[in-house]
């Protein structure tokens, strides 16, 4: 128990959060432009954008070989249909299946520089997770990078999408998959509209290595508010929290990770097994990836959300 306890916080603590700290250290330069900056030329394919970064990427031709270092990025080739020009990944990038067959390029935060050269690729896309050193190291080296990472809402992932599917020529496809995330959105709004909403806390990490959930500056906060519930944890910032506070808000409903063992870890973890909801079967399992990565499944997310907290507005 204890070395899959440690597993799900390296993978969720030590990756997420630094991803998330990484985005707070940068936030000064990854303002959305909203596509403002968006330009295509009408002899052929060539394309302006700018990044998260405001750096301005230059496309002369349609990319052929792209290597991604997110895992939301790498979904988000796949739900664009390009999965075909996808040469490189992280060891993160575990969905969809098919992506297994794809050569990694190691680590999603310190991802193999030499290996991304030798894949020869036309562009690396990637979150803000990755540094500006490594991005220099790649220019160097003739490499061109683009960098999308999202606003806390929606609005800035159908941004990245839509400016991936320009990137990649794939702008149609990039409209329907907004368009279909719209419209979950939109279901789940109109399902919850009016109800009650019960207090909801998100266990990202638990137990000797500490207590880490979505406090109210997250997206993850943003949606379980627009799923319906009101976050246990809105009286912090950030991702870490602390037994007390949990024990004295005690929560309507627990939702966490249904990998890792995570759901028979809280049943017996200190303090986490005396709270009403886990007493009376409130603590729920979700795929915590349609939650934390800034892609087309989480809309799926959402609406999973809404289903675990209104069950009745489903049915």
């Amino acid at each position: 128990m204890k070395s899959k306890r440690s597993l799900f916080l390296k993978r969720k603590i030590l990756a997420v959060l630094m991803a998330i700290v990484l985005v707070f250290a940068f936030s000064s330069c990854s303002e959305s432009d909203n596509g403002n900056d968006i330009n295509n030329n009408t002899s052929g394919y060539s394309i302006t954008l700018k990044d998260s970064y405001q750096r301005e990427v230059t496309l002369d031709k349609e990319p052929e070989r792209v290597v991604s270092v997110a895992p939301n990025i790498t979904e988000i080739i796949f739900a664009l249909g390009k999965q075909d020009k996808l040469v490189g990944r992280t060891d993160f990038c575990d969905y969809p299946e098919e992506v297994q067959n794809i050569e990694s390029i190691g680590n999603i935060d310190q991802p193999n520089v030499e290996k991304i050269v030798e894949l020869q690729p036309d562009i690396v896309i990637t979150s803000t997770i990755f540094t500006k050193e490594m991005v220099q190291k790649l220019e160097e080296a003739g490499v061109k990078v683009a960098i999308f990472h999202a606003e806390k809402n929606f609005e800035g992932v159908f941004d990245i999408i839509e400016k991936i599917g320009l990137l990649l020529n794939a702008k149609d496809k990039a409209d329907s998959v907004v368009a279909e995330m719209k419209g979950k959105i939109e279901l789940v709004e109109s399902k919850v509209n009016g109800l009650e909403k019960p207090s909801v806390y998100y266990v990202m990490g638990f137990g000797e290595f500490g207590d880490y959930t979505a406090g109210r500056d997250t997206f993850i906060s943003r949606m379980i508010e627009m799923a319906g519930g009101k976050n246990a944890a809105d009286d912090v910032e950030g991702w870490k929290y602390n037994i007390e506070s949990l024990l004295e808000k005690d929560p309507d409903i627990l939702i966490c990770s249904k990998f890792y063992d995570s759901k028979a870890g809280i049943q017996n973890a200190d303090g986490y097994k005396e709270l009403s909801a886990v007493k009376g079967g409130k603590l729920f399992e979700i795929d915590n990836n349609i939650l934390d990565r800034q892609g087309p499944r989480l809309a799926d997310g959402l609406l999973e959300l809404a289903q675990i907290i209104h069950p009745e507005a489903f049915q």
